[in-house]
C-alpha cells in the first residue's frame, strides 16, 4: 500500500535501479521507521547503498516493517516501545550531533548529511553559525514538497487520525488552540476548523501571526488561550512551548498533544511532577490528576500524536 503512495520513489527505483547509482555508499539513517520509510529504505538498496537505521522516536516504529526489512538483510536499530536506556534521545538532528561532538573524526569521511526536521535545521544552523559544521548538509526540511506538502496537509490529515485513535471524542464544538502557525501549525488549524473546532492560535512571528488573522482565526497569547482552551496542539519544533504555569489553568480534561518535534514542546516533566495521580488509560493516553481537582489528558506521553499507532 505504502508503495502505491510513493509513485516518485517507485518510478526512480525503476528507472535506476540496475544502473546502481549508490553502490559502495554506506548510508545510516535516523527516522520514524514505517512503511513509508521501509519503501524508501528499499529504494536505496536497489539503487547499491548499503544501509542502517535507526528510529527517531521509541513509539514510531512499526514492528513488522522493521522484521521485513531485517529479512531482507538492512541493519536495523529499532523497535516500538523502546525504553529511555535503549533510545538516544531525539530532538532533530541527533546522528550529526553525535558525529560532531563524539566522533569528529569521522566528519572526514563523510560525503553529506540530509536533514528533515525543523528542530534539526534549527541546530545546524547554530553550528553553522558557531563554524562547527563541517559536513556538507542538504536542507530537506525547506524544500518544496516537504514544507508545502507533507507539513501543511500531511501534519494536518495525521493529526486528526492521531488525535481520534487516541480519544475518540467529538471534535466539532471545542475550543482548539494550535502553538504555531507555520506549515505545520496552518495545515493542524485547518484540520481542525474542517471538523470544526473553534481554532485560536499562537504565535509570536509577526506575519505569521497576521497570516492567522487573515484566515479568519483568533490570535492570542497562550496565557489567554490556557484558560479556554479544550484542545492544545503544539506545532513549532521548539520548546517549552505548555509549561505548568499553562497548565495550572487549564479547564478540566484538557487534552493536550505534541506535532512538532521531540518531547519537549509539552512540559511533561512538571505535569508528571504535579500529578497527585496518573490514571493510564491505554497505550499512549494518561490522565493526569491535579491538586485543584481538574485532570489534563496527555497523548503520546508529549511525543509527536501523528505517529501514534
Amino acid at each position: 500500500m505504502a508503495e502505491a503512495e510513493m509513485p516518485g520513489v517507485m518510478r526512480l527505483r525503476k528507472i535506476y535501479g540496475l544502473k546502481q547509482l549508490l553502490k559502495g555508499v554506506r548510508l545510516a539513517g535516523c527516522l520514524h521507521l514505517t512503511a513509508q520509510t521501509g519503501v524508501m529504505i528499499e529504494a536505496l538498496r536497489q539503487l547499491g547503498a548499503q544501509v542502517q537505521w535507526s528510529s527517531s522516536n521509541p513509539l514510531s516504529t512499526q514492528d513488522h516493517v522493521a522484521a521485513a526489512l531485517v529479512k531482507n538483510g538492512v541493519s536495523i536499530y529499532a523497535w516500538k516501545g523502546e525504553t529511555e536506556e535503549e533510545k538516544l534521545w531525539y530532538d532533530g538532528c541527533v546522528l550529526t550531533r553525535i558525529i560532531h561532538e563524539k566522533y569528529p573524526h569521522l566528519t572526514r569521511v563523510i560525503h553529506c548529511i540530509s536533514e528533515e526536521t525543523t528542530a534539526g535545521i534549527t541546530q545546524l544552523h547554530i553550528l553553522f553559525n558557531n563554524n562547527q559544521l563541517k559536513v556538507p548538509v542538504i536542507n530537506v526540511n525547506d524544500s518544496v514538497t516537504k514544507s508545502k506538502f507533507d507539513n501543511y496537509y500531511g501534519c494536518g490529515e495525521s493529526l486528526i487520525d492521531g488525535i481520534k485513535r487516541a480519544t475518540d471524542v467529538m471534535i466539532g464544538g471545542k475550543i482548539a488552540v494550535v502553538i504555531g502557525y507555520g506549515n505545520v501549525g496552518k495545515g493542524c488549524a485547518k484540520a481542525l476548523s474542517i471538523y470544526g473546532a473553534r481554532v485560536i492560535v499562537t504565535e509570536i512571528d509577526p506575519i505569521c501571526a497576521l497570516q492567522a488573522v487573515m484566515d479568519g482565526y483568533q490570535v492570542t497569547t497562550m496565557a489567554e488561550a490556557c484558560k479556554i482552551g479544550q484542545i492544545f496542539v503544539s506545532a513549532t519544533g521548539s520548546t517549552g512551548l505548555i509549561r505548568g504555569e499553562h497548565m495550572m489553568k487549564m479547564c478540566d480534561m484538557a487534552i493536550l498533544c505534541n506535532i512538532g518535534s521531540g518531547q519537549t514542546e509539552i512540559d511533561v516533566v512538571w505535569l508528571k511532577a504535579n500529578a497527585v495521580q496518573i490514571e493510564h488509560i491505554k497505550p499512549q493516553v494518561d490522565i493526569y490528576h491535579l491538586l485543584s481537582g481538574r485532570a489534563i489528558i496527555l497523548l503520546v506521553d508529549g511525543r509527536v500524536i501523528n505517529l501514534y499507532k
